[in-house]
Order: structure tokens, then sequence, then C-alpha cells
């Protein structure tokens, strides 16, 4: 059975794109633009943010997507900074949450030293049901958490990524750039099919890398404070 059926992983899965999405329609309404508040999306409901063919493909290889929330960019002052920060904002809710539920995991199991994500996954405890269940739900919401945070840092449309590197692009190259991204999709299915084929992880080295040096990092904070 694929681990993504795990009902912990299932439960991990609805919060993190609930927390995600709303996110960005949070951010985008401080900026000025309520698309999103009038859609319903300043939710952590997750019904309003699935998208069934992403949530089958959350469950079947661990890779899926929420519904887009919608964003007006004519409603922002500075459009390109602000659909930039607004992109950036369901990546960092994804690393806020994982910081949140790595403390509590490390409450849990104090006698913890190993928190690579292949120990996440791996993780087995016992115990109470109740500690048993909180222990796999933190395990598997900092590891999903963690991987979605990554996914979307990626710098190919229509992930957070692209938005965000679109700040940084030049005038002179914004048509090329505007470009570059409508392939976005396609660039990104082949990178996915690329890496199951050919059994060469582009995207597995991106996510795993930046969410291993995160996670050796949040374990270094809290080292200095616990």
């Amino acid at each position: 059975m694929s681990p993504f059926l795990d009902p912990t992983f299932i439960i991990s899965i609805l919060i993190a794109i609930s927390v995600h999405e709303c996110a960005h329609g949070f951010v985008a309404n401080l900026l000025g633009d309520p698309t999103a508040k009038y859609a319903g999306r300043l939710t952590l409901n997750p019904i309003m943010h699935l998208d069934l063919l992403g949530a089958l493909m959350f469950l079947i290889i661990g890779f899926g997507w929420a519904k887009p929330v919608p964003v007006d960019p004519t409603y922002f002052r500075h459009p390109k900074r602000d659909a930039a920060l607004t992109a950036l904002a369901g990546p960092v809710s994804n690393l806020l949450l994982a910081f949140i539920v790595f403390v509590g995991l490390l409450l849990l199991l104090p006698q913890m030293t190993d928190t690579s994500l292949s120990f996440l996954l791996g993780l087995e405890q016992s115990g109470s049901v109740i500690s048993v269940f909180l222990v796999q739900v933190f395990a598997s919401s900092l590891f999903i958490n963690l991987v979605l945070m990554a996914s979307n840092l990626l710098p190919i449309a229509p992930l957070d990524g692209s938005k965000v590197l679109h700040l940084f692009i030049p005038p002179r190259y914004e048509e090329q750039y505007l470009q570059y991204m409508q392939y976005g999709p396609y660039i990104l299915l082949f990178l996915i099919l690329f890496g199951s084929i050919l059994s060469f992880p582009i995207l597995s080295l991106w996510v795993f890398g930046i969410a291993e040096t995160v996670l050796r990092g949040m374990s270094v904070v809290v080292s200095l404070v616990m």
C-alpha cells in the first residue's frame, strides 16, 4: 500500500495545503486584492482548496496540487512585488507550520536524535493510542510541509518559485520570462516523467536537498533554546 494512503498522511496533507492556500489569499488580501476573500478561500477548510485530480496524485505518488487561489494583480499597488510576496506566503506558511510540529515532535520524543526525513518516514512509537497518533501526525506533517515548501520554491510555473523569481527579472528580459512561464507546466511534467522513467530524480534532488537542509537548520535552532 502506498505510504501516502496512511490516514496520518492524509490528515497532514489536508492541513498543509489548507494552510498554504489560505496564506496566499490572506497576504493577497492584505496587499489589496480581495479576490480570494470573495471566493471564500480565506479559510482552513480543506474542501475549499481541494482539486480532485491533484488530491488523487498526492495519494498515489505523493506529488499533487491544490486548487489555485484566485489572484488579481490589478488590485496591487506594486503588481510585480506584491505578486511575489503573495506567492512566497505559501511556502513560508509551510515552513512555519513545519517548525511548530517539529518542536511538538521533540516535546513528545525528547530522546529523538535522528531528525532526517528518512527517519521521519519510518518513525515508530509505542505508548498510548493518543501519543502514538500524535507522533505519527506530527512526523508526517513535518515531512509533508517541508516537501511542499521545497517543491513550491522550484522556479517553474505554475509553482510559487516562478513568481518569486519574476521579481528579480530585469525589465529587458520580461517578455522572454513570461514566455518561459507559459511552458512551465510542460517543463514540470517532463521533469516528473524524466525522473520516473530514467531514474534520474532531478525534482527529488531539489526537493529533498532543500528539505533536509532546512530540517538540519531547525534542529540547530531548537538545540540552542531547548
